[in-house]
């Protein structure tokens, strides 16, 4: 930003500011200097322009130089001990340098980062590395009094009077975050003559994304005087890399003009930074400003930063004392849906037994339970159809199985129409695939909010007419009237939400192995069956055989003897028992089915319909069918020899069951854009629907259900050239077995269409 300060577009947009590289600044502030080093041989490759006034010697000159050349041999085994270690441990390393004839002793800070070695002197008046005995004396008491308070506000209260009274800043802060990244001052010490900042908020635009980055990877930051004149680094460019400098985590980093605008806005000359890390992620800052220059030593800088991270460390269980008192109401209303989940097999009715439960487990106005589409409303609710829509938009923004805000209309501005009642929703994915959501409502409150001045950052209109970003220039009290927003929902509240469906998933979880041990009883049962069916249906073969055969034999011995009637009985008897022994064999296929193993493998069913097609016309006049495949079948995970019987088995009834001069079949698979078409519950991601559709006979519509029972035939046994009526009971098995379902949708006199589906 500082060498584009200018937004181009007459929109203002804040995160100019973010786009600011302020970890290359190409300089640093000039209460110290900075060598820049090549290892392993320490030759320095950048030097900050200020070195004459620190050591005597002209930056240039140093240049490619070694630092042997400016350091006695103790000197330098210290710094190659230090090289070896931990820099933390071995940080502030004392440094002489003579300047006329006098000595002159530096702390030395030394860390590696980006491939270089950045060594950056401070003066210091001590000859001596500080004592621990030194720092325990200034820290032991604070960390005593850190420990032993239990709530947040009591600990934040504490350490800005100790860091105050350990530094003598005028002013120093505890500046908390909130998700959005604005600010609020929770705790202050003040001297008697200051304007107390207490409670006012800050907007998120204060600290840009990339310094929010820099204070988490550097506990401390110190601007010793905002007036200062940067020092910049020569060469500008590093070297080795020809670009600049990476100084990130350099005590001396320049600090950007903006941010040094803003501390002359507020009235600071001196100012300093400890942040308060948790989890990883910027919780605040101790914020410390002065009205005049002040340079603080290493040790109570290291102090300080000490005190931070001590904080930082206590944040987690501070918090979770907050509140201790309904965080335990919750958790009583929680251990009583536990206790009635179980009690029901009706997930709705479990949560809903105890409406008042349901609302006061986040402290709501509102609740709305999605299962399977159908909704369930518990007091101010939006309608059934803004909801359906709001439920719609927040399945684009769930992340995990949670949503929230406590101002939704901002967010989803179709919820401004119902804001006053909904402004605060938790949104608790129980299943998404089944579409089952508890939702929870907070109705708006308006709020006075008190800022530190305008949070609207002024724009100014250059010469040029272009629109261009200044910090803030007033920090005096400025209130503004919220609306559209609720309460905001506590952690607590977050995490009771969480653990309300850890419980109904366990439930469910524990139903689901009382399931599976029925299913694994099922189909040992199946099992048994499929034998036993296999079995009894080969052992009944034999003897039908013999009464098949002997029944022939009369016919043809002693025709001559029988009469007409006596014939036509053995006739029928021939006929019946070939009938039985066709079922045998449809029942016995049919068993096999439950007993063999699918052969998986990746199949084209373009091929396929073209085999089963090729098959068919060996044993059926085709001269009259058109079969027409619309578009290009995809590939699919099947048994081919099975999928090809469910493809021969539909094909088969499509031309047995048409009565029409000009016979028709198309095959062909639906799209899930197609759902407006035809039965949403068949559709889905993980599925695809096939169909085959002729203009037959059709069937009627209380029919439907029973064509897929084994043997039930709907015509006569000779009608339609007769047949088992097993065709259609072994497709459904085999499309079941391949994890699908099949279906049937007809019109009487027009035709059929049956549908399966297979996995993608």
């Amino acid at each position: 930003m500082t060498n584009n300060p200018v937004i181009t577009s007459k929109i203002v947009d804040l995160t100019n500011c973010d786009r600011e590289p302020i970890h290359i600044p190409g300089s640093i502030q000039p209460h110290g200097f900075l060598l820049v080093l090549k290892e392993p041989e320490l030759k320095i490759i950048q030097v900050s322009g200020n070195t004459r006034e620190f050591i005597g010697k002209q930056p240039e000159k140093l240049l490619n130089t070694y630092l042997e050349d400016l350091l006695i041999p103790k000197q330098m085994e210290a710094i190659k001990k230090c090289l070896e270690s931990d820099f933390e441990h071995i940080n502030p390393l004392k440094l002489t340098f003579k300047k006329k004839s006098k000595f002159f002793i530096f702390d030395g800070i030394v860390h590696r980062f980006d491939s270089v070695l950045f060594l950056e002197l401070e003066p210091t008046k001590s000859k001596e590395n500080p004592s621990f005995f030194g720092f325990y004396h200034l820290v032991r008491g604070t960390i005593s009094k850190l420990q032993n308070t239990s709530r947040l506000s009591e600990m934040c209260n504490i350490v800005v009077t100790e860091v105050q009274k350990i530094t003598g800043f005028d002013r120093v802060m505890v500046y908390q975050l909130d998700e959005a990244g604005a600010g609020t001052v929770i705790a202050e010490a003040t001297g008697e003559n200051s304007t107390p900042f207490l409670g006012l908020h800050y907007p998120a635009s204060d600290i840009p994304k990339q310094a929010k980055q820099l204070y988490t990877s550097n506990w401390l930051r110190l601007i010793p005087n905002a007036n200062y004149q940067p020092v910049p680094l020569i060469p500008l460019l590093n070297p080795l890399t020809n670009s600049p400098t990476d100084l990130s985590l350099t005590i001396l980093r320049s600090v950007s003009p903006i941010h040094i605008q803003y501390l002359h806005n507020m009235g600071v000359i001196a100012s300093m930074s400890i942040s308060l890390i948790k989890n990883k992620k910027l919780w605040g800052l101790i914020a410390c400003h002065h009205s005049s220059t002040k340079h603080l030593s290493y040790q109570i800088r290291t102090a300080c930063e000490f005190l931070g991270q001590v904080v930082s460390g206590e944040l987690i269980a501070k918090e979770a004392n907050e509140d201790l008192d309904y965080k335990m109401q919750l958790k009583a209303i929680l251990g009583r849906f536990v206790e009635s989940i179980p009690q029901t097999n009706d997930l709705g009715k479990s949560l809903t037994k105890s409406e008042a439960d349901l609302l006061a487990i986040t402290s709501s106005q509102g609740v709305a339970i999605c299962e399977n589409n159908q909704y369930q409303l518990i007091g101010q609710t939006p309608e059934i159809t803004d909801l359906e829509n709001l439920l719609e938009w927040i399945e684009t923004k769930i992340e995990g199985n949670l949503f929230y805000t406590n101002k939704l209309s901002k967010e989803y501005p179709e919820a401004e129409k119902y804001q006053q009642i909904v402004s605060g929703v938790i949104a608790l994915a129980i299943s998404k695939v089944n579409r089952n959501y508890i939702l929870w409502f907070r109705p708006e409150v308006i709020q006075t909010v008190n800022w530190g001045g305008n949070p609207n950052k002024p724009v100014e209109v250059t010469e040029d007419e272009e629109l261009h970003l200044s910090p803030r220039k007033s920090f005096a009290l400025w209130q503004e009237t919220v609306k559209g927003k609720s309460l905001p929902w506590k952690p607590c509240e977050i995490e009771v939400v969480l653990e309300l469906r850890s419980a109904i998933v366990g439930i469910v979880l524990r139903r689901a192995d009382e399931l599976a041990k029925i299913n694994v009883e099922l189909e040992r049962s199946n099992n048994e069956l499929d034998a036993f069916a296999y079995i009894a249906s080969h052992d009944l073969k034999e003897p039908l055989r013999g009464i098949h055969n002997y029944a022939s034999f009369l016919i043809e011995d002693y025709a001559a003897v029988l009469n007409e009637d006596g014939i036509s009985k053995l006739e029928t008897l021939v006929r019946l028992t070939q009938r039985m022994e066709d079922l045998i064999d449809s029942l016995l296929h049919f068993s096999r089915l439950g007993r063999i193993e699918l052969a998986w493998q990746e199949t084209d069913l373009n091929d396929l319909v073209k085999n089963v097609i090729d098959v068919l016309r060996l044993s059926l006049p085709m001269s009259n069918i058109e079969i027409r495949i619309p578009r290009y079948l995809p590939k699919v995970r099947c048994d081919r020899i099975q999928m090809s019987e469910v493809f021969s088995n539909l094909f088969s009834n499509a031309i047995k069951y048409n009565d029409r001069t000009e016979k028709s079949i198309e095959v062909g698979f639906l799209d899930i854009t197609e759902r407006d078409d035809y039965s949403e519950k068949y559709l889905s991601e993980k599925e695809m629907v096939f169909y085959v559709r002729d203009n037959g006979i059709g069937i009627r519509e209380y029919h439907l259900e029973n064509i897929f029972r084994i043997f039930k035939r709907l015509h006569g046994p000779k009608k339609y050239g007769g047949g088992t009526g097993a065709g259609l009971t072994i497709a459904k098995k085999i499309v079941e077995r391949h994890g699908g379902k099949i279906w049937v949708e007809s019109i009487f006199g027009e035709g059929s269409t049956f549908y399966f589906t297979l996995p993608r």
